[in-house]
């Protein structure tokens, strides 16, 4: 028996080797140049290696019969060759084609930055977002280097050309984020709430974007999550400012993915003084879990949640009488959910549908008043994309959102409480066609079109991109479009008979890109109009609100980044605006509090191979805002000095415990430059008719991170 056994195992070995092939060869382009990190596999398996630095391969399989070869690399055509594997090794020449998508060829960029690894002609990479000195792995604060951004230091989200902060989206997988920021006290800077390590690409569109996206007057966030990750694996984050665990468990076609964090600032705070009277320093926990399922051949289903609960306790200058403080509790509980489903139906259509919620609550004690805001938002949407071949896409597709707001406010010496609430279904519809004409003129066309059931009121916004190839590394982009965005929530939950506000966007761009060097220049001009407009802010008579506000703005953006050298890498943006807006309770057209008319920043990144380490600096420099002077009879004409911060980081590779580990150290502000934001001022005057005023200013001079992250 032991025998019988003994052979049928060797009998398994031998057949095993028989049918074993192994398949080596070389890819090349057609110019016989050699294509490094090439995708090497055979179709509908997840048998496969890449081509190495000599653009060479080699792949032992046993598969058996015929099996099909795919060829795949960024800028060139698929390719793929049928063989027939016998256990006789076979040795291949293949020579790929450049496609339409090749650094060479015409690409829209009006208006756009990408930052993914899928395509040749991106101006960041995913790392870049995580390893810039000042952006403390903050989408927003990495973003915030590139032109078109304006540096707004007691906020840390993204104003955009003009724009105010709500007047820029997130959306997920195609999904719009109702809170993509956490929320804090005021003149704090937020962080976004979501990961950079979770997505595999991020486009920044500063205005132009395309009809798939909607309910932005200004700029478009647009982030892509990861697909199946590469392996099992655990990580452990001890910080400054907290601890945090995760795991991502990798199957055949299935992976899961667990993380939580406890984020305290106490010990932080202790260390470091503070501008701010802190009573109870912010702490929370957060957790969050995906969930990937390959389907079928080409499906892919995606899960993301989250769950955060934050609280602080803070005694903050009283607005009527600043020489007084008042203390403020915030508790804020935020839940997010996103599953979204893309599959390949036939040869030619692509599939893609999503569902989402959110749902966010702040709960603020303002001394012995209450303020509850609840915003839950429900969407679901469905795209269908048409390849018509490879210089033709249509794509198209609709989507529901039902948003739920509810606001209480509960006065303590009259004992009296405030509701207001609304419902909003918003439906939406677009189409757009994409147009490859040549590898000189690319076309992008569209449109898309609302409705509200809250305003009773429908919108259709046209938008046109094209870009023309002026030299083998260079081109011109333009691109026009109609942008709109329901009124914001403090408008609405009193007045239901609002119009959506609007923004025309006119951008010219050109872009040249030779031996990794990248200089763009981009004019543009915006136009508003239907801007809500009133007399006084949380005035409860619906009449007080308008859309009577309107205003502009244009400018011009300069990017330059130079990546051709080994081992350090920089880049240079400035931004120049000029802008005015009659909304809100402006007495005239003015510029903006939140904007600065001239922004620079100066990005470089060094790695040393001797110690491991990746070294950043980022210069940020912003010319004076504005700000509101009730001792000053001119409206607005007041400014502050101008913004300076050198910040600087560190990314020391190393062992412990034999695990691969990541010690950071990040600190802004090296050079501790005095800023201001602004100034409050008390809104009873003195005896003598003068205002108290206060200066916004950071929460400290300085912000130190440490970091040690240990991959087990």
């Amino acid at each position: 028996m032991q025998k019988f056994i003994l052979l049928s195992f060797l009998i398994i070995i031998i057949n095993g080797i028989k049918a074993q092939t192994t398949i080596t060869g070389k890819v090349t382009d057609k110019k016989g140049e050699k294509i490094i990190g090439a995708n090497v596999y055979f179709k509908d398996t997840y048998e496969g290696v890449s081509t190495n630095v000599d653009g060479k391969f080699s792949i032992k399989t046993n598969l058996s019969g015929k099996q099909i070869l795919m060829v795949s690399f960024i800028g060139y055509k698929t390719y793929n060759k049928e063989l027939n594997l016998n256990g006789i090794n076979l040795n291949l020449s293949i020579i790929l084609k450049e496609s339409s998508n090749q650094l060479d060829a015409v690409v829209i960029t009006a208006g756009s930055f990408e930052a993914s690894d899928e395509k040749k002609t991106v101006v960041l990479k995913p790392l870049d977002i995580v390893t810039t000195a000042g952006g403390l792995a903050d989408i927003a604060g990495a973003i915030n280097t590139l032109p078109g951004t304006q540096t707004v230091g007691e906020e840390g989200k993204l104003f955009v050309r003009g724009g105010d902060s709500y007047e820029t989206a997130t959306f997920i997988d195609g999904m719009l984020v109702e809170s993509p920021y956490g929320s804090t006290m005021p003149d704090m800077p937020s962080r976004g709430r979501f990961s950079p390590f979770l997505f595999s690409g991020t486009v920044f569109s500063s205005g132009g974007y395309s009809a798939e996206y909607g309910q932005a007057l200004s700029s478009a966030l647009i982030l892509k999550t990861n697909d199946l990750p590469d392996k099992t694996i655990s990580s452990i984050s001890l910080m400054s400012v907290g601890v945090g665990a995760s795991h991502t468990q990798k199957w055949d076609k299935t992976s899961l993915s667990l993380s939580a964090d406890y984020t305290d600032l106490s010990p932080y705070y202790a260390l470091i003084k503070q501008n701010f009277d802190w009573m109870e320093t912010p702490r929370g926990i957060g957790s969050s879990m995906i969930f990937r399922q390959k389907v079928n051949k080409n499906g892919l289903i995606k899960m993301y949640s989250s769950f955060s609960h934050f609280n602080s306790k803070l005694a903050y200058p009283d607005f009527n009488d600043i020489t007084q403080k008042r203390d403020i509790t915030l508790i804020n509980n935020n839940a997010y959910f996103n599953t979204t489903y893309k599959d390949i139906l036939g040869k030619k259509w692509v599939s893609a549908t999503g569902l989402s919620f959110s749902y966010n609550l702040d709960d603020t004690d303002i001394n012995n008043d209450n303020l509850y805001e609840n915003n839950n938002e429900l969407q679901i949407r469905y795209k269908l994309t048409y390849l018509l071949n490879d210089e033709i896409k249509i794509k198209f597709g609709s989507d529901f959102r039902n948003k739920k707001y509810k606001q209480n406010y509960y006065e303590f010496a009259g004992d009296i409480n405030y509701i207001s609430n609304f419902y909003d279904n918003l439906t939406a519809g677009f189409i757009e066609t994409e147009l490859n004409i040549n590898a000189h003129f690319a076309a992008r066309a569209g449109g898309r079109f609302e409705y509200s059931s809250l305003l009773e009121r429908s919108n259709l916004a046209p938008r046109l991109s094209l870009a023309y190839k002026t030299g083998k590394k260079s081109q011109v982009s333009l691109a026009y479009g109609i942008f709109y965005q329901t009124p914001q929530n403090d408008y609405l939950r009193f007045n239901h008979n609002l119009k959506f506000e609007k923004a025309l966007h006119y951008i010219l761009n050109y872009q040249i890109m030779k031996n990794d060097r990248i200089f763009r220049i981009e004019a543009y001009y915006k136009d508003y109009s239907n801007l809500i407009k009133f007399d006084s802010i949380n005035c409860p008579v619906p009449d007080s609100y308008n859309n009577l506000g309107d205003g502009y703005a244009k400018g011009i953006d300069i990017f330059w980044r130079d990546n051709s050298f080994e081992k350090y890498d920089y880049w240079i943006s400035y931004s120049y605006i000029d802008t005015k807006r009659d909304y809100l309770n402006y007495i005239k057209s003015a510029t903006p509090t939140f904007v600065s008319n001239h922004n620079l920043s100066i990005v470089y990144k060094h790695f040393i191979p001797k110690i491991s380490t990746q070294i950043g600096f980022t210069y940020t420099f912003a010319s004076g805002r504005t700000y509101y002077n009730p001792n000053n009879t001119d409206f607005l004409i007041d400014k502050t000095k101008s913004y300076n911060d050198l910040s600087f980081n560190a990314s020391y590779l190393t062992n412990i415990w034999d695990k691969f580990t990541i010690v950071y150290v990040s600190v802004s502000n090296i050079l501790g430059f005095e800023n201001i934001f602004g100034y409050h001022y008390s809104a009873n005057p003195k005896s003598d008719g003068t205002f108290n005023s206060f200066a916004i200013k950071p929460g400290s001079k300085r912000f130190l991170f440490l970091g040690i992250f240990i991959s087990l």
